[in-house]
């Protein structure tokens, strides 16, 4: 298994917040819907108001790739990619793998 680790720095504007909470929503069905497993967004709460995390996990790392090869041409992905570019809501994100200790 792979656990594909998302840090996000968003807008912390309340309305590009609300933005970025619409793009996780689709990208947390749109993961599962190509076999992986995503365990959630996080949000600012306390502490930091730019920071946001996504984990999601996929049995292999082949089958991460074929998500990805298929996510780019898929048109339900390319609107939710669309929605951020649109509105701005993510400044950068950084992308880590994990594994998990069994």
């Amino acid at each position: 298994m792979i656990t594909v680790h998302l840090k996000y720095e968003i807008d912390p504007d309340p309305d590009r917040v609300a933005d970025f909470e619409e793009y996780g929503r689709r990208w947390v069905g749109l993961v599962n819907r190509f076999g992986g497993d995503h365990h959630g967004y996080f949000l600012p709460s306390e502490g930091d108001s730019d920071i946001a995390y996504a984990l999601f996990s996929f049995p292999s790392l082949a089958a991460y790739e074929q998500y990805r090869i298929d996510s780019a041409t898929d048109p339900e992905c390319q609107e939710a990619f669309e929605l951020a570019r649109r509105t701005g809501c993510i400044r950068r994100y950084e992308r880590r793998f994990l594994r998990p200790l069994e």
